[in-house]
């Protein structure tokens, strides 16, 4: 029988760690970069991932040039080893800096990139949010819909 507190949290199992801890632990490899860092890295020839879903990209924006690589998929796509890899993916010396939509989940992949071996792979502190806030390329989002007022309109029911 699992052990609980009385603030109704449970007893985490020996040797496990929070997702705080986990993040700390991941940021403390990575040489974050900055929105303009990251910009000048990629211009400089450093693969810019986008990990977010297509849904937020959809409704958020996109970086242009920036390789979409959805996070369950990304360890498969830069993994020199892998039969699944991306043609990019040819070495463990290739930059990689990773962007998601706020600057955590792409310390977390950032870090698993580093666990493969590329130890160059990095992430965008603040994510897309801050690179857009930044005045960064970027293109979008998809808008939603919505008729032109230039339209012509109906004629109006005869009376």
């Amino acid at each position: 029988m699992t052990e609980t507190r009385t603030d109704s949290c449970p007893v985490p199992p020996p040797g496990s760690r929070g997702i705080d801890e986990l993040l700390a632990a991941a940021r403390a490899r990575l040489t974050r970069l900055d929105p303009e860092q990251a910009h000048l890295a990629y211009r400089a020839g450093a693969l810019l991932v986008d990990i977010r879903p297509a849904g937020q990209r959809a409704a958020h924006g996109t970086v242009p040039g920036a390789l979409a690589i959805e996070r369950n998929v990304l360890e498969w796509r830069f993994d020199p080893r892998c039969p699944a890899r991306l043609p990019q993916a040819v070495d463990y010396d290739v930059p990689v800096v990773i962007l998601c939509q706020e600057g955590y989940t792409s310390s977390l992949a950032a870090a698993a990139l580093q666990e493969i071996g590329l130890h160059r792979a990095t992430d965008v502190v603040g994510g897309f949010v801050a690179w857009r806030v930044a005045g960064l390329p970027t293109l979008g989002p998809t808008p939603p819909h919505r008729p032109s007022s230039a339209a012509p309109r109906s004629p109006p029911a005869a009376r």
